[in-house]
């Protein structure tokens, strides 16, 4: 199954379009760290996290893991953990995957700059939620309900065409 961006406003997964947000600064061919864009390319799907004390089940054929508090995600340019999952460390700049608000409820790592990352082209891509559409730090953002059709559609093999 593929998932195509077709502009900052609509992404298409087979035959359903879904109202998505993205990047405060639009799509970018030359991400960087921090810059606010959604990176431009083809991209694989990792895992779908999840927080089990919010969210009963999700059903997907992505390989899922529940999100703890200690988790992480690693955007400091610095580290050899570059653009992975980490345990939260305060002498390691990250962002919480476990959020007050509800953003990271349920998210799938978009795979860009993540086999071999390269240090300040941009980490934490996910598709994840959003109540109200307003414009991501790079991310694309879809509804709660949307997000649930999505993740049953696509499997291992899918790509997101942005």
């Amino acid at each position: 199954m593929i998932l195509k961006l077709i502009n900052k406003d609509t992404l298409i997964v087979g035959d359903f379009k879904f109202k998505c947000c993205i990047g405060k600064n639009g799509i970018k061919s030359n991400k960087s760290e921090g810059d606010n864009s959604t990176p431009k390319g083809k991209f694989n799907l990792g895992t779908l996290y999840w927080r089990s004390d919010r969210i009963d089940k999700v059903e997907t054929k992505l390989k899922k893991k529940i999100i703890r508090k200690n988790m992480s995600w690693c955007n400091d340019i610095n580290h050899s953990k570059y653009n992975k999952e980490i345990n939260k460390n305060l002498k390691i700049r990250s962002e919480r995957l476990y959020r007050k608000d509800f953003k990271y409820d349920c998210f799938i790592v978009i795979k860009y700059n993540y086999k071999k990352p390269i240090r300040n082209k941009g980490s934490a891509i996910f598709l994840h939620l959003t109540s109200n559409y307003k414009k991501t730090a790079g991310c694309i953002a879809v509804s709660k309900k949307d997000f649930f059709i999505i993740a049953k559609l696509i499997n291992k093999k899918s790509k997101i065409y942005i």
